[in-house]
């Protein structure tokens, strides 16, 4: 949870930077619509091969069997996220087209289209760093996983400080690929150390890619729908008048930040453990977990919900509200704010739940 805060704190730092440069301006409309694509790619490709699925899979395997396991799961997902953003990469003319026509008529086509393009490095480099991160929370290395948020947003941070007065407006998206990169390599020496990554990584359980792929199918799907749906109200967003994106984005995030706090620090922090009692045969006590976790989470997320619908503009304000960001960009934050906090306890306990799901169908 400490680390969550952290974290969040520098998400707020983040984005206050670019509300005090920007504003809800089309400049950050243009850097939102360009992490659209590599958002959906990452989604639907990471979800295949996430933590969910890979901790029950180490849990029940000897160290060798762990290490065949991961060179196949590395291998696979290589292969795969390289094609999907190579042709992501060639379509991505027509995509942005189709999806922000109106920043296309305003003459921007080629800068998303270019952002893009850059940021289609984040899905492959993210999603070997949750391979990673599976190893990492497998050892109950909390402390080590909890640096690669931190990063992340440190790399992006520096590319909205440093990179964007060097290289203008692509500087945002290469500071995005740098926080991405430091969340890969914060973990690969732990990994390393315990006998990971140390030969030529191959598919050697071909049978596992199956199995893995056929239970994660689900909740891939399931998040790609959802991120269709960002993607859908995004671009929704994109016709109505020039910084609605920013203000969409400002909103969402913000909302982020009680949600990871509270839902993903419980649900992240009883995983491994659901994944060994079930592989352990210990039924009782693995409802009882989730049980005891989806009580804090509600215990937790009621009173903020309250407290942001109560203090929705004081809020947005005082993290936000400065240089370019003015008062219509806060009412219109605020607004939007408060009505994404109110699916804060439906999030917080559907990330319990899930763990609950695929820690009992990996492991049987």
């Amino acid at each position: 949870a400490m680390s969550a805060l952290l974290s969040s704190l520098l998400a707020l730092v983040r984005d206050r930077l670019l509300a005090h440069a920007f504003g809800a301006s089309t400049t950050l409309d243009i850097y939102y619509a360009a992490f659209r694509i590599p958002d959906l790619i990452f989604v639907a490709t990471g979800a295949l091969v996430s933590v969910y699925m890979i901790i029950p899979e180490l849990s029940h395997r000897d160290e060798e069997k762990q290490r065949d396991y991961i060179d196949t799961i590395v291998a696979a997902f290589s292969v795969l996220a390289v094609v999907v953003c190579s042709v992501a990469a060639i379509l991505a003319p027509t995509i942005v087209e189709l999806l922000f026509p109106q920043l296309v008529a305003q003459g921007h086509e080629d800068i998303v289209v270019s952002m893009t393009r850059i940021m289609l490095l984040q899905p492959i480099l993210l999603g070997l760093s949750n391979i990673l991160a599976a190893i990492t929370q497998a050892r109950y290395r909390y402390a080590l996983y909890s640096l690669s948020p931190l990063l992340y947003n440190i790399g992006i941070i520096l590319g909205v400080a440093v990179l964007y007065p060097a290289f203008g407006i692509r500087g945002l998206a290469m500071g995005v690929i740098l926080g991405a990169l430091l969340h890969v390599l914060v973990q690969l020496p732990s990994a390393i150390s315990d006998g990971f990554f140390r030969r030529l990584p191959f598919i050697r359980e071909r049978s596992a890619i199956w199995k893995t792929v056929s239970i994660s199918l689900p909740r891939a799907l399931s998040l790609s729908m959802n991120q269709i749906t960002f993607i859908g109200l995004t671009a929704l967003a994109g016709y109505l008048a020039p910084g609605s994106i920013s203000v969409f984005m400002f909103a969402f995030n913000l909302q982020a930040v009680p949600l990871a706090i509270i839902g993903a620090s419980y649900s992240v922090a009883a995983f491994p453990t659901l994944a060994a009692m079930v592989a352990s045969g210990q039924r009782d006590e693995f409802i009882s977990l989730i049980s005891t976790a989806t009580k804090y989470v509600l215990f937790w997320s009621l009173p903020v919900i309250a407290l942001v619908v109560v203090l929705r503009a004081h809020i947005v304000r005082v993290i936000l509200g400065s240089g370019s960001f003015d008062w219509t960009d806060t009412r219109l934050t605020a607004a939007a704010f408060a009505l994404f906090s109110l699916s804060l306890v439906a999030q917080g306990v559907m990330l319990v739940l899930i763990r609950g799901y695929l820690s009992s169908s990996l492991v049987n």
